[in-house]
């Protein structure tokens, strides 16, 4: 059983008893898999079509926690039910648990049965669908980096999360003899993740003691996002089986190199890369500069969405391979926009603001709002700049600060038009109800700092 099943495969299956068990899920605000396991027998038989949620589920934070000053939800709402509409082209299996197979869910309004505007998936689809309408596909792919810890989730937590300790001991880029020493980890990841249907191309050593990076091939946009929340799902629960904890913080530590999570793109039409201009300046097409010009101009806007927590920013930093400036150049890491294949049919961008805590469905969402203002609005991209970008005065600056991005978040005209108030509206609430979470605990930095000296 490898790559996606159909639903009569599944009931052959369940029938056989090769599968006992469905994981239906749902991609929350933080872009995890929130869900039930249902007994495949009951699955097949009737829950196929629909089961229901608390909504809650979407507006929540990372500990789970239920912030007021949401309009969707509430305490004086009751926080009722949405429904969960298994997409049924999402089956696959799950060869890293016994007897087990995914479904990923749309959310649906319990009352009127239309998608929840301000879901993840549900965003993605919209500007997909005004590409598309554009007789365009938008073809993407993201690049997962991630640290591997010698301890466990379990042992690292009981531990107050002092005294990490990386599986490696010294940076491991490109390097083949470290890596070797992780396979019981990565060997499995990369095997279980195509056998489930997620066209892994390799993954690597990152520039860190104890960082990976895998790299899954470019796919229409919507699936690229599935690959991704399903690889990185899978990538914390078989680093546990192993006795290992993975972690997507973008930066644990000041002294070691943060984790990304770089987003490729292009648009494509008639099966050919609409970007690729083989008769101007790089390969780039008018289209492809507009689309780049409307990324650059907009970036600050949808910073939140890329880099949606406290920790996020603690990332762009100077000689990092972080990008601190909103400008774009010709195959070089210091830009926050790198353009890759230069002069051929591969020809895309590459946005590196993303930090490895994004969701990757808000954050392609609003990629593809920014580089759709780009076309319409006819905007000019500015010449590339060159040389070390940290050391740059020109071009804009990424918001320094989750502070800094939530307001420019705030005020988008470009995303409000493209997202509608209520989405804008509800994730400039889980941002701000971050902030004043962070602003309310004392943290080791300051009491080590101030606690015989002030």
């Amino acid at each position: 059983m490898a790559g996606l099943m159909t639903f009569e495969a599944l009931t052959s299956a369940v029938a056989a008893g090769t599968v006992d068990t469905v994981l239906v899920c749902i991609v929350d605000m933080q872009g995890r898999l929130q869900g039930k396991r249902f007994l495949a027998q009951h699955f097949v038989d009737s829950a196929w079509r629909e089961t229901h949620c608390c909504n809650y589920l979407l507006a929540t934070d990372l500990a789970m926690a239920t912030p007021d000053g949401y309009a969707s939800t509430s305490w004086q709402a009751g926080y009722g039910d949405y429904t969960m509409k298994p997409d049924l082209g999402t089956i696959r299996p799950v060869p890293w648990l016994e007897g087990t197979v995914m479904v990923l869910c749309d959310i649906m309004d319990h009352h009127g049965h239309h998608e929840i505007a301000h879901s993840p998936r549900a965003m993605l689809k919209r500007q997909i669908a005004r590409v598309e309408a554009m007789g365009l596909t938008p073809i993407m792919a993201t690049e997962l980096e991630f640290f591997l810890f010698a301890r466990s989730f379990k042992q690292i937590a009981a531990s107050g999360f002092r005294d990490l300790e990386p599986i490696s001991d010294y940076n491991e880029d490109y390097s083949i003899l470290q890596t070797s020493r992780e396979e019981h980890v990565m060997r499995p990841l990369r095997n279980h993740l195509y056998a489930a249907g997620i066209p892994v191309e390799n993954s690597k050593g990152e520039a860190e003691a104890g960082q990976e990076e895998l790299n899954i091939r470019y796919a229409p946009a919507l699936d690229t996002a599935d690959h991704h929340t399903i690889a990185k799902h899978a990538t914390k629960e078989i680093a546990d089986q192993q006795g290992h904890a993975a972690s997507f913080l973008p930066k644990w530590h000041q002294d070691r190199v943060g984790s990304s999570s770089h987003v490729h793109q292009s648009l494509w039409k008639d099966g050919q890369n609409a970007f690729f201009d083989p008769d101007v300046e790089f390969g780039m097409s008018d289209m492809m500069r507009k689309y780049m010009a409307g990324l650059i101009r907009y970036a600050p806007d949808m910073t939140v969405f890329m880099a949606p927590y406290i920790n996020s920013y603690k990332r762009f930093s100077k000689a990092s391979f972080a990008p601190t400036r909103t400008v774009w150049s010709v195959d070089n890491r210091t830009a926050g926009f790198r353009l890759c294949g230069e002069g051929s049919k591969a020809i895309r961008v590459e946005c590196r603001i993303p930090g490895s805590d994004m969701n990757p469905y808000v954050a392609m969402a609003a990629m593809l709002a920014a580089g759709l203002a780009g076309i319409e609005e006819g905007l000019e991209l500015q010449r590339p700049t060159t040389g070390d970008i940290y050391q740059a005065t020109q071009g804009g600056e990424i918001p320094r600060t989750l502070r800094d991005a939530v307001e420019t978040l705030r005020h988008s005209r470009m995303l409000r038009a493209a997202m509608g108030d209520d989405v804008i509206d509800h994730y400039t609430r889980a941002a701000l109800w971050e902030i004043e979470e962070f602003d309310r605990v004392v943290t080791d930095y300051e009491i080590a700092r101030g606690f015989e000296r002030a």
